[in-house]
């Protein structure tokens, strides 16, 4: 059964803000914050900064997940 964009982004990772910092990305993902600045660097979650901050929408985060989940 598949889920839609909508229902994934009610439903998972709900006590997290729509835009989270690295430290909460990598709490979301369950790795460490050196692989989490890794996958940004690597344009592998998008992204943006403000500053020197980086700042991913959650959005962007279940979309990684969805394409982990493919391979």
């Amino acid at each position: 059964m598949s889920m839609s964009p909508k229902e994934l982004y009610t439903m998972m990772f709900g006590e997290y803000p729509d835009v989270v910092t690295v430290e909460q990305m990598s709490q979301m993902l369950g790795i460490c914050e050196k692989t989490a600045y890794r996958l940004l660097k690597e344009n592998r979650v998008e992204h943006f900064r403000i500053g020197r901050t980086y700042k991913i929408p959650k959005i962007y985060i279940l979309g990684y997940l969805q394409v982990v989940g493919r391979t």
